[in-house]
């Protein structure tokens, strides 16, 4: 993606037919362009370039004699706009004729069609946000649920840029004072003190971690929760999500085996995203595909963050203790909620067997018995308390991946430290940390290939 100082115009509205579109240019030329166009409702020129910023404009746009639409003309003036230009945005009636009209009228009077992200990608380079604000933005038009917008929004209005320039100071504080023990090392000056600079190095330390570990939660915000329903086939797991869902999203059969592939879909759940995954029933099989759909069931649990481990009451398998460990033990460390099903159908709700796991639940998923307490068991797997406390919460790989590998250059200097080497090698790891955590905001030079990778994943429009 290359950055020039022309004038840019896109459609800032999704594509398609509605009340209203809006036409958003942006660059040097971007009012005299609309001014060379635009007119009052009597015909006479409107003068948009004496206009103030800030201020609306109701108008007609003609291309020589020809109406194209009445429209409204909102103005921004440099810098105090989106992008930090000349910014006029063009609110037109939906028709996608009109939108195009008007598109191809500015292209043609010499304005260029905008790129993925431009307007945004201009409004970093004009000093308008950092990087991560940037990307918080594309974060909160993708966002699905309350907690990701909130997250979104935190990040977009500066809260993870406050944070990580806190550090950055910090850092280059720890730098100043071992570069200045450089410059006096022959006269044996020592300027920083070790105690102090090794508590400072701890309080570094732990921010990094405290971001570093929000990443877990971040992503689970982002990208949603993924939950494997898994059980012996007929336990119910078909009908479960149907009923978490309130819609027949997967085939409910009473012939075992029905369900041969991974059916997945997501509820909202607390402002949070749950992704439901429907796998095969598992039993020993000769038939080869199901035996897939098995092995795929196993997959999904390797992958889900939280396993619904279904057992039919009526029917337990014989070898139900032994089938609960298994699966426990495929989970790992990850939460297994045991869901005792066809709960209304039995009288002894509390069998010998679910001392083998930490969390029970007896329900009925043909009733929809006992739902509202999975749900809640779901939401109570999830720590949550850093969204409740307003706390930065990590959610973008890369800024993830530099926190690590922040966190590993000062893990580098603390050791040095400790061990007493030289302060030029301080130094340096300090400086790596510092660039990795200038590489989240672009407060170092960023490679047009990594800006390119980012706001290419936006919208034309934005």
């Amino acid at each position: 993606m290359s950055h020039r100082e022309d004038t840019i115009v896109a459609i800032a509205t999704p594509s398609g037919m509605g009340a209203i579109a809006v036409l958003r240019i942006s660059g040097p030329d971007s009012i005299s362009l609309v001014d060379s166009v635009f007119r009052n409702p009597s015909g006479t020129r409107k003068d948009l370039k004496l206009k103030p910023g800030y201020s609306v404009h109701f108008g007609a746009i003609h291309d020589g004699d020809t109406l194209i639409d009445e429209v409204l003309c909102t103005m921004f003036r440099a810098p105090h706009s989106y992008t930090g230009e000349d910014t006029v945005e063009i609110s037109c009636h939906g028709s996608t004729f009109i939108q195009r009209e008007l598109l191809q009228l500015f292209l043609r009077k010499g304005a260029r069609l905008a790129d993925p992200g431009e307007f945004t990608l201009r409004a970093f380079l004009h000093g308008k946000m950092d990087l991560s604000q940037a990307e918080a933005v594309a974060d909160l038009i993708a966002s699905e649920n309350q907690a990701s917008a909130d997250v979104a929004l935190r990040q977009m209005r500066g809260g993870f840029s406050k944070e990580l320039s806190d550090l950055r100071e910090q850092l280059i504080q720890f730098a100043s004072l071992i570069e200045l023990e450089l410059d006096f090392s022959e006269e044996d000056v020592e300027f920083a003190n070790r105690d102090q600079l090794t508590d400072l190095l701890n309080r570094i330390r732990q921010v990094l971690k405290r971001l570093q570990d929000s990443f877990a939660l971040g992503n689970a915000i982002k990208n949603g929760i993924p939950v494997a329903i898994v059980g012996a086939p007929n336990a119910g797991k078909s009908t479960l999500l149907n009923a978490l869902l309130k819609e027949e999203r997967a085939i409910v059969s009473d012939i075992a085996g029905t369900t041969r592939d991974v059916i997945e879909d997501e509820i909202h759940l607390g402002g949070l995203t749950f992704r439901f995954i429907d796998t095969a029933g598992l039993r020993d099989t000769s038939d080869h595909v199901e035996s897939i759909g098995i092995r795929k069931a196993y997959e999904k649990v390797d992958q889900a963050s939280i396993v619904l481990y279904l057992v039919d009451l009526a029917h337990p398998p014989l070898d139900i203790a032994d089938r609960i460990q298994q699966i426990r033990e495929r989970a790992g460390n990850k939460p297994v909620i045991l869901l005792g099903n066809k709960s209304d159908r039995v009288r002894d709700e509390s069998p010998d067997w679910i001392t083998e796991v930490d969390h029970y639940l007896p329900i009925s998923a043909l009733s929809g018995e006992g739902l509202e307490e999975v749900q809640q068991a779901l939401l109570d797997q999830v720590e949550t308390s850093a969204l409740s406390n307003n706390e930065v919460v990590v959610t973008n790989a890369r800024h993830y991946q530099n926190l690590v590998q922040a966190f590993e250059a000062i893990q580098r200097v603390q050791g040095g430290l400790e061990s007493g080497i030289s302060g030029d090698l301080l130094a340096q790891d300090v400086r790596e940390a510092l660039r990795y955590l200038g590489n989240i905001t672009g407060e170092i030079d960023v490679d047009r290939d990594i800006l390119g990778t980012i706001f290419g994943k936006f919208c034309i429009g934005k």
